[in-house]
């Protein structure tokens, strides 16, 4: 009887489902933070940053179905999505989708993330096969394991969002995802499909916000709980988020909201905090946090890094405001008119101010013309319109490419006679004159001159990878447009000349900067579409002004993105006279750019 009795307890212990555990309690039993992807590598534990575990074990509510994470950066989102697939891999096996922008990022993730966390998780190492197994299920983006598999693409491969049905869906910083995955529309919307079969289905969105009114990761936000991450105040117990608006940079402190008494940084991050939802649960739950609350990051550092990002202006103001409060950046909403910017224009008496420690050109292709501007750029990425000219005449004859050439080799001069010439060019190759272009630029890569072609769309980076994919094997860089345009209407809106960005004109009529230029360079205006009920930033022409000038600084400042100077170097080179040398059999002392400068 004995013997029995111990066979069938043998049997249960066999047989007995597992205990119900949540992902938080598998992560601090089981997962293991790998060397070279974790400053605190070892046994991962919740209780490290408490804010991390509703997030994670809301997932296991069978009453929700969507979670929502908008959040700053380093407050450890992506260890949340690797112990939730973790979590499915090991105790709760299901077919899981990892959504990311682009491919390379996806790849990326699966070298440098997951297969160290399945390489240094034990409970995890013998559930997916060695990757050098001839007939392994083990590749980089599709990870099979005993009762499912996990599989990773990009938002920008419409073939990898619309196969396989999933149960788990993970979506990596949306706001970066494409509008529209080639032709098939919604890259979120797609994967979301594929979860339709399962009745347990788990949908994760995750992500850093970007832009007011276009945020896709805001208007999941909004449209859950709305919850934030609340402590109570050390004085009077009030509960509160940690609020930018309250720390006080004099002595590094938080201002409760309700007594006003000052508290530091540990002193708050000490208590016991909780999620506090503004909206009714309705399946969705959401949650927003910013950096202050992370224990990554000190305050003191924060502080520093606001009024460093403030220095540099709105362009890295806003990359701030999106990774270190985990908001989104609302632009004012005024636009800066051509009467504005007339106003501002100076006289120069001379081609370069003192400012300029370089200058770029860029050059547009009309079916009649070729139009070139020439700008100067100093510390701040400061800018300086130098000229701007018209070339009248067939831009498929040699005669007018001569005309503009002999202009670009220029030299420009200060008032002390010293003198500067052209780093870099961008020739527009997108009109009727492609070849034109290439044949234009391909002996003159010597002297920096490149084809540019631009594209549009948010997720196009402001300068791409130069290419060769043409019959002269010339290099183009594709230009993203929308990036450019909105880099240049921030700097337009800059009215004080010590803040970084402000852009400087000339008076003098013959440099070419009239009434019908600054019509030109606020021709067109940043709108807000739909497209099947999406948000879609566009930028439109206001009137049927000629644009010209507004690709024209498009251009002439990709030609600065491709030199990628240091600027604060070249002004201190330029205290000391280190970068001039004797040029010309009379000895005459004439600047060159010849160090600081890349590309």
């Amino acid at each position: 009887m004995n013997k029995t009795e111990k066979l069938f307890t043998k049997i249960v212990k066999v047989l007995k489902p597992p205990p119900q555990i949540v992902i938080s309690q598998w992560a601090d039993n089981e997962r293991r933070l790998s060397k070279e992807s974790s400053a605190e590598a070892g046994r991962w534990r919740t209780s490290r940053a408490p804010y991390q575990r509703e997030m994670m074990d809301c997932i296991n509510d069978p009453e929700v179905e969507n979670i929502v994470l908008m959040t700053s950066s380093q407050i450890g989102k992506t260890e949340i999505v690797l112990n939730i697939i973790g979590y499915y891999m090991d105790y709760d096996p299901s077919p899981m989708l990892l959504v990311m922008p682009t491919l390379d990022l996806a790849e990326g993730f699966s070298k440098d993330r997951l297969a160290p966390m399945i390489r240094d998780t034990p409970a995890l190492q013998n559930k997916v096969k060695d990757h050098k197994t001839r007939d392994s299920d083990n590749t980089l983006l599709h990870k099979k394991f005993p009762g499912g598999h996990v599989t990773l693409v990009g938002a920008n491969s419409p073939a990898g969002l619309s196969s396989r049905p999933i149960r788990i869906l993970l979506a990596d910083e949306v706001d970066r995802f494409p509008a529209t995955a080639g032709d098939e529309g919604d890259p979120l919307g797609l994967a979301a499909k594929r979860t339709k079969t399962f009745w347990n289905r788990k949908k994760i969105y995750v992500s850093t916000p970007t832009i007011k009114g276009e945020s896709r990761i805001e208007a999941e936000y909004e449209d859950g709980t709305m919850e934030q991450w609340h402590l109570p105040c050390p004085e009077c117990g009030h509960l509160q988020p940690l609020k930018w608006s309250q720390i006080r940079f004099e002595d590094v402190t938080h201002e409760c909201a309700k007594c006003k008494e000052r508290f530091s940084e540990f002193e708050w991050k000490e208590q016991t905090g909780q999620w506090l939802a503004q909206r009714e649960c309705q399946g969705k739950r959401s949650f927003h946090l910013n950096a202050l609350a992370s224990p990554w990051e000190r305050w003191e550092n924060i502080i520093e890094d606001f009024r460093d990002a403030k220095q540099k202006g709105p362009e890295v103001l806003k990359v701030w405001v999106n990774t270190t409060l985990g908001e989104t950046w609302e632009d004012d909403g005024v636009q800066t008119t051509e009467e504005d910017l007339l106003k501002r224009r100076e006289r120069y008496d001379c081609d370069l101010p003192d400012g300029v420690l370089l200058i770029t050109a860029g050059v547009d292709v009309q079916d009649d013309r070729l139009e070139v501007e020439v700008v100067g750029w100093g510390t701040g990425k400061a800018s300086w319109g130098i000229g701007y000219q018209i070339f009248y005449g067939d831009p498929a004859q040699k005669a007018l490419w001569d005309q503009v050439d002999e202009y670009l080799q220029k030299s420009f001069s200060y008032k002390s006679g010293d003198q500067l010439r052209i780093s870099c060019v961008c020739v527009d190759s997108g009109g009727h004159y492609t070849q034109e272009v290439y044949k234009f630029c391909k002996p003159r890569e010597h002297r920096r001159i490149y084809a540019v072609k631009g594209k549009g769309g948010k997720d196009v980076p402001f300068v791409g990878k130069a290419t060769r994919n043409n019959r002269e094997k010339a290099a183009l860089f594709t230009l993203g447009v929308d990036a450019g345009k909105e880099v240049l209407m921030t700097r337009l809106k800059v009215e004080y000349e010590d803040k970084p960005g402000y852009c400087h004109w000339p008076i003098e009529k013959e440099k070419g900067y009239d009434s019908v230029y600054f019509e030109g360079l606020c021709s067109e205006k940043r709108v807000i579409k739909y497209y099947k009920g999406r948000p879609k930033i566009e930028w439109v022409k206001k009137s049927s002004v000629p644009n010209e000038p507004l690709d024209l600084r498009n251009y002439a400042t990709a030609a600065l993105e491709i030199l990628n100077p240091d600027l604060e170097r070249m002004k201190e080179e330029n205290k000391t006279g280190a970068i001039y040398e004797q040029t010309s059999r009379k000895k005459k002392r004439r600047r060159v750019i010849s160090k600081g400068v890349t590309g």
